[in-house]
């Protein structure tokens, strides 16, 4: 319901000044429907409507016929363009702007119903027909009455502040069930279609079959907006009470001369989670330790532990990445200049090169290099690092016993960190670096794990999206990551672990090939 219409009980005087068939002034409206009874204010801006006003006699109150519009847009309305239904209504007050529009004050006094338009120019005039209303006393109407008006009183008790303070006086004033109805609808928050079709309702019981259908709708609206905001208030409250007590605990601490250099940070931390761009798993993970962290006190030993490991969370890379040189040429050239020799290696790399300018998605292999010592493995990492335009990165697996040195420690255990593969991305500061695998023969394995069964989900092509490091605890994407291993023996990597990997076998180096390195490289870096 609505405050534009002002309640008025109607009386059967007003209905008896329109005759049963006149012929009067039209004044189509856009966007609202006068009923019988009502009395509402219209704002009057097109050309015609300003020369119907301004033809009224000023000394009387006339009467002019109110038609909805079918379609607001329309400009210039016709007879089609209309209702067939309206109202007969009086011009109460008619006040003009300085623009040049006026103001309408309109009381509706009777149905009519539009028979033709017999003028268009300089406004509408049209022939009319009283439409009379049917009457109706029995039982069935007044229990339809009856409950229109609980639910009426139902919607004026949501709305206290939206409409006037006697409008269930009013109501009750009402003992006519087809006058009831329609002063329930001129004050509905309904479509203009459907007080139209409310208007040409004649039955009473039927109209207020109808009214009840859209009030008893618009009764549950309000009653979810009344839910809502009981909701909204009851969260706000909660926060203002958790703010005052921050601020009270704030002034408790500057009395006791504690320093409060904590929170500062605490909020430099939030801010660093908020640009981070984690994922949403690591987000989550994340903003409950930094609540946790609000929690503590900044001298005790989890504050540190939790502190440590959302410090561990926001240096490790989660997105930025470089760009891969794909220009074939250059990479062969930049490998070439490195290393003599080392086809196999070289041809490989320029492989995966050319299969990744077709295939952006492509993961990057896992490549194993077997050969005896001072053949150039491991710089040949650094090579393929500088080729690519990657960051490289290097981790030394000889001697390596226990499992927690590749998945990291939980954070149980005093001094907890997370594993090597961890510590070498956030190093390389890059989701996709090259990362050799260095002396991958050489792993050893005791009571504290084998390192070799951790590395198998770091070479799998279809789990390292989802490494789990023990510290971490959350899934963290390595399949960006170009692996490279070496070794001097096959024989001794576990097969399990070999087959995840492509070998290379890199053979010594032949006399003439040793003459071309000595020129080519040792001469001139001597020089």
């Amino acid at each position: 319901m609505s405050e534009d219409e002002t309640k008025k009980a109607p009386s059967p005087d007003d209905a008896d000044l329109v005759p049963d068939e006149l012929e009067l002034p039209i004044l189509p409206i856009r966007n609202a429907v006068l009923f019988p009874g009502a009395v509402a204010p219209f704002d009057v801006g097109r050309a015609k409507s300003v020369a119907l006003v301004e033809d009224m006699d000023s000394g009387e109150q006339p009467i002019i016929g109110i038609f909805a519009q079918r379609d607001p847009t329309t400009d210039d309305p016709g007879h089609d363009d209309l209702y067939q239904v309206g109202v007969a209504a009086r011009v109460l007050k008619a006040l003009k702007h300085s623009s040049g529009n006026y103001s309408l004050i309109l009381q509706g006094l009777s149905r009519i119903r539009l028979d033709r338009v017999t003028q268009t120019s300089p406004y509408m005039r049209g022939h009319a027909t009283k439409v009379v209303e049917e009457t109706t006393e029995d039982v069935e109407a007044e229990a339809l009455a009856l409950s229109l008006r609980d639910v009426a009183k139902q919607v004026i008790q949501l709305m206290p502040e939206e409409l006037p303070r006697d409008a269930g006086a009013v109501i009750d004033s009402i003992q006519d069930p087809g006058q009831l109805a329609d002063l329930v609808t001129a004050n509905l928050d309904a479509p203009v279609d459907e007080k139209a079709q409310l208007l040409e309702v004649l039955d009473p019981k039927e109209r207020i079959h109808r009214v009840l259908r859209l009030l008893t709708r618009q009764l549950e609206i309000l009653k979810m907006r009344e839910r809502i905001n009981s909701q909204i208030k009851e969260e706000m409250g909660k926060n203002q009470r958790e703010y005052v007590l921050r601020q009270q605990l704030k002034a408790i601490k500057e009395e006791l001369g504690e320093e409060d250099g904590d929170q500062s940070d605490l909020d430099v931390l939030d801010e660093r989670i908020t640009k981070a761009e984690l994922p949403s798993e690591a987000e989550k993970v994340a903003r409950k330790q930094l609540k946790r962290l609000r929690q503590m006190q900044a001298g005790s030993a989890e504050y540190t532990v939790v502190r440590t490991y959302i410090d561990w969370l926001l240096d490790v890379p989660w997105t930025k990445e470089t760009q891969d040189n794909l220009d074939i040429a250059q990479v062969r050239k930049v490998l070439d200049e490195d290393h003599s020799g080392l086809e196999k290696v070289k041809k490989r790399i320029v492989e995966y090169l050319a299969v990744r300018k077709l295939k952006k998605d492509k993961k990057g292999p896992i490549l194993c290099l077997i050969g005896p010592p001072g053949v150039g493995k491991t710089s040949l990492g650094r090579s393929v690092a500088r080729a690519l335009g990657r960051k490289f990165h290097r981790m030394s697996l000889g001697g390596v016993h226990d499992e927690a040195a590749i998945r990291g420690h939980r954070r149980t255990y005093v001094g907890a960190l997370p594993g090597q593969i961890i510590q070498g991305m956030k190093k390389a500061g890059t989701v996709n670096p090259v990362f050799m695998l260095d002396e991958i023969d050489k792993i050893g394995h005791d009571f504290r794990g084998d390192p070799a069964a951790a590395l198998l989900e770091v070479l799998d092509p279809e789990q390292n999206d989802t490494f789990s490091d023990h510290y971490l605890e959350v899934p963290y994407d390595l399949s960006k990551v170009m692996f490279i291993a070496t070794a001097n023996v096959g024989d001794t990597i576990p097969p399990a672990l070999k087959d995840r990997m492509e070998v290379i076998e890199i053979p010594g180096y032949t006399r003439k090939e040793k003459l071309d390195i000595a020129r080519d490289h040792l001469v001139p870096k001597q020089l």
